[in-house]
């Protein structure tokens, strides 16, 4: 078993909580190994359970047989949304704590669903990170490149086929299930599309344009994709003092195997190793910064000059990130321009390069082993 950063028993030990994260993540492998003496389970994916609650949510409470202050799970709770106005009432009446999972946020925000207005903390699960792989010893980089971090793909026999499946399942069961397009096939390519564009600034009109639909169309899908939570955007950062930024977000996809398997890579890693090693890098950022329960924003800035740094973190960090194992001058270039528009703490070059260096600019130029461990140490936020 892998330890994972995320400590459940923590979180629902204070109040309840959300726990949001794509499918796949291990949501439900977390949960079974919490000890069985403190939680209730109630599982939203077992139709005789579902069907009972959509037709009478009250039903809930006859359902809980826990003491207060014991945990009560209900998994996928995006199925049937409203049974939060009855947690809402059972938080404030009994005294339960609830853990609330779920793969997709996209019911509860088209329905105005009840977020139990603070009583209840928001979490998220991600893919295996770099730390929790490299403290099991586990930790293969070409490996998690090439298929990404999700437990069942990252520890399978055939990787390969864990990802078609798993794609199929999200096809079947998050979009064609829920109904949440008009047609499939046409979502399919998007899909595709918006694998080989992750990393990219977001072009509405050109991928409309491809895929024969209306730019809102594909505005849709791509919030479907954010709903869903396989998919994430990037904001321009706009706190510089001097420059003028372009004002479009860029998209990423959650998970490097994802990416390239509907990107239709196959096995040639170096087609596609830049973008997977920058995704990779922004990703351990980003589960770093959530397991922290920290409010930091991550951006990215770029000039109509086209100067640019792959990631800011709050506004003190400004990271380039190059797959690339010697570090170059011209390397440089962004992270130098973005210097005079904010007191910084730290300006640096991630890379392959096994030599750490600080650059007379005062740029920090970092293996991606050692910008990990500060990282996780908490030094950039």
């Amino acid at each position: 078993m892998i330890a994972r950063v995320i400590d459940l028993g923590k979180l629902v030990g204070r109040k309840s909580c959300f726990l949001f994260g794509p499918r796949g993540t291990g949501k439900t492998f977390l949960i079974r190994h919490l000890p069985d003496d403190s939680l209730q389970s109630i599982d939203l994916l077992r139709s005789e359970i579902l069907l009972r609650l959509r037709a009478n949510p009250s039903l809930l409470e006859g359902m809980i047989t826990l003491e207060p202050g014991r945990t009560v799970v209900i998994d996928e709770i995006q199925r049937e949304p409203l049974l939060l106005n009855e947690v809402h009432r059972l938080i404030e009446e009994r005294g339960i704590r609830f853990l609330l999972t779920g793969s997709s946020a996209r019911k509860l925000r088209r329905g105005h669903a009840n977020m139990l207005g603070g009583r209840a903390g928001i979490a998220h699960l991600f893919p295996f990170t770099w730390k929790e792989l490299s403290q099991a010893h586990r930790f293969d980089l070409q490996r998690i490149l090439r298929f990404g971090g999700l437990p069942r793909v990252y520890l399978s026999e055939d990787p390969q086929q864990e990802l078609y499946d798993y794609l199929d399942s999200y096809l079947r069961d998050e979009i064609q299930s829920e109904a949440l397009v008009r047609s499939l096939p046409v979502f399919n390519d998007f899909l595709r599309l918006a694998a080989i564009h992750s990393g990219q600034l977001i072009n509405y009109s050109n991928l409309a344009s491809d895929l024969g639909v209306s730019v809102n169309t594909v505005k849709e899908y791509y919030q479907i994709l954010d709903d869903t939570l396989i998919g994430f955007r990037l904001e321009p950062w706009r706190h510089g003092k001097k420059t003028k930024t372009i004002a479009t977000a860029k998209h990423y996809l959650f998970d490097m195997g994802v990416t390239q398997t509907l990107q239709h890579l196959g096995d040639d890693l170096q087609q596609g190793q830049g973008n997977a090693f920058e995704q990779f890098i922004i990703n351990e950022v980003r589960a770093a910064v959530s397991y922290s329960r920290k409010r930091v924003d991550l951006a990215f800035w770029r000039t109509p000059k086209q100067d640019e740094v792959d990631l800011i973190i709050g506004n003190s960090t400004a990271v380039e990130i190059k797959s690339a194992s010697k570090a170059s001058e011209r390397f440089l270039r962004g992270l130098e321009r973005i210097g005079g528009e904010n007191p910084w703490t730290h300006r640096i070059l991630v890379s392959n390069d096994p030599l750490d260096v600080r650059h007379p600019s005062g740029i920090q130029i970092l293996h991606w082993k050692t910008f990990f461990a500060h990282l996780w140490e908490g030094r950039y936020f």
